[in-house]
């Protein structure tokens, strides 16, 4: 029998949240169709619908907060959902319907799927339906977290992927994006080699279409991060720990390691100075005080009104406790100079074919040595992984405290990785120093022609290679010679030429 008076006042409610817990509930249209059918079945006269998009798990829900303060003000005095869930999750939300249910601001709740009578066992009978929704909130995310570490366990990232991956929602794996993932490893390898800088990267990304999720270039503390996820070596980051991961790696470990080296080195972000720098900047440094040598435009500018543009290069004069006084050098007779110091390097075409001929006999016993190397690597692999299972185990019987436990965990999962990065290494390609050999041959053997033209930028290149810090200027004349107690020889294959020419 329908006990609702004409004076009775409803709201209708109607809420479908995004996450799991709402995953098998009807669609807000579907609640809100039936809801209007029942409340024409049982003549209640609903004056406003509510429609909410978010989850009930927790409190603050401003579409059902006001609502309340609507029934609160006296504008209804009834409310129609269809299940009590709908309405609270949660402890607070649920405590709260069933104070206006006892101080009379709420008279009735109507529920399509449940029977309700405002009496003590009605409100008791009601209490039970909302901690068992928020028992069922707790229970799926425990089910959840716990579905989580399983995944974990197995070696499958339980997020999102990152850049140069895609999250494969047919297998429920993440695979490589074959598209962006060279252009991330072709990334990796800018910056390994120590020429660029975060923003540098960034437009590099721009440059093959790779932005931030909002369409714009990705910004220096995210290139920062991309840099340093270790997802790019077959490794990943949950909960604090680091994790092995079954995903293909796209940037050798060799390469990752390097890039890290330069994150901490750097520290911070290095920006472009206001004046272009010249070809020779940063190839050398002072003789006397051990600064670096700077260059600098000078205009001269006669009284006929020529103008005559020159390049000087000088000591930048920064050494506090040392006057520095070397005199400047115009940049062609340095140019000169490095091209001397360049042909002192160069491989002549007979010594250049000698060595190519020679190339291949080296094949076998290489192959030999390194088999030894490789079974070395693979018997510490298995120590590494004994290890890892004895740090688990004592991390199980608390013998081993939580961030102890973690950072030996990282330690071990790195040098792992490392290892098995040298093994596959030596075994797809024992003779890996062969292809290495012959661009150094074409690069030595290209020496005079680079010292012969007037690409001032292929000649510090080509000098920062083989001399690297160990060029000085002092006395207008630039040579080799380090700072005291370093080595200031060449590479040995350069040093090598050097003396043969001699």
């Amino acid at each position: 029998m329908n006990n609702i008076t004409p004076s009775q006042k409803f709201f209708l409610y109607a809420r479908k949240s995004t996450d799991v817990e709402d995953k098998q509930v009807r669609s807000i249209e579907d609640q809100i169709a039936e809801l209007r059918a029942f409340a024409k079945q049982e003549n209640l006269n609903v004056v406003e619908i509510f429609i909410e998009k978010q989850s009930a798990k927790i409190p603050g829900r401003p579409i059902f907060n006001d609502m309340l303060k609507r029934v609160e003000a006296g504008e209804a005095n009834g409310i129609l959902a269809w299940h009590a869930d709908r309405l609270a999750r949660n402890s607070v939300d649920g405590g709260r319907i069933i104070y206006l249910l006892d101080c009379g601001r709420i008279q009735s709740l109507k529920f399509p799927t449940l029977w309700f009578e405002n009496t003590p066992q009605g409100k008791f009978m009601l209490n039970i339906v909302f901690g068992q929704s928020k028992y069922y909130i707790d229970s799926l995310a425990e089910n959840t977290k716990r579905g989580l570490r399983q995944k974990v366990k197995r070696g499958e990232y339980p997020s999102l992927a990152p850049i140069g991956y895609i999250n494969d929602k047919r297998i429920k794996s993440v695979v490589v994006d074959k598209k962006r993932a060279p252009i991330i490893q072709k990334a990796f390898e800018l910056y390994a080699q120590n020429n660029s800088r975060l923003e540098d990267i960034s437009t590099f990304l721009a440059q093959h279409d790779i932005f931030s999720s909002g369409g714009k270039r990705i910004k220096r503390d995210r290139i920062s991060f991309i840099l340093s996820n270790p997802f790019y070596v077959g490794l990943f980051r949950y909960a604090g720990e680091i994790h092995e991961g079954k995903h293909q790696p796209v940037v050798s470990k060799k390469i990752f390691d390097k890039v890290q080296e330069i994150l901490k080195q750097r520290g911070r972000p290095h920006h472009k100075t206001k004046n272009e720098p010249q070809a020779f900047c940063g190839l050398l440094h002072c003789g006397t005080c051990g600064m670096g040598i700077t260059g600098e435009y000078k205009v001269k500018r006669q009284k006929n009104g020529n103008e005559h543009y020159y390049t000087y290069y000088h000591c930048t004069r920064k050494n506090k406790t040392i006057k520095c006084k070397e005199p400047c050098i115009r940049q062609e007779s340095l140019d000169q100079q490095i091209s001397s110091l360049l042909q002192k390097f160069s491989l002549r075409e007979d010594w250049a074919e000698g060595l190519t001929k020679k190339l291949e006999n080296g094949k076998l016993e290489t192959a030999q040595s390194s088999a030894a190397f490789v079974q070395e690597n693979r018997n510490r692999i298995v120590d590494i992984q004994i290890k890892l299972q004895r740090l688990l185990d004592g991390y199980l019987e608390q013998d081993i405290d939580k961030e102890v436990y973690r950072e030996e965990k990282a330690k071990l999962l790195s040098e792992k990785k490392s290892l098995e990065e040298k093994t596959n290494n030596l075994e797809q390609k024992r003779t890996g120093w062969i292809e290495p050999m012959r661009e150094w041959i074409k690069e030595a053997r290209n020496l005079p022609k680079i010292a012969r033209e007037g690409n001032l930028s292929s000649k510090k290149v080509a000098a920062k290679e083989i001399f690297g810090s160990n060029l000085v200027l002092a006395n207008r004349e630039a040579r080799i010679s380090a700072p005291s107690g370093l080595d200031s020889s060449p590479k040995i294959q350069w040093a090598a030429v050097s003396a043969a020419h001699g």
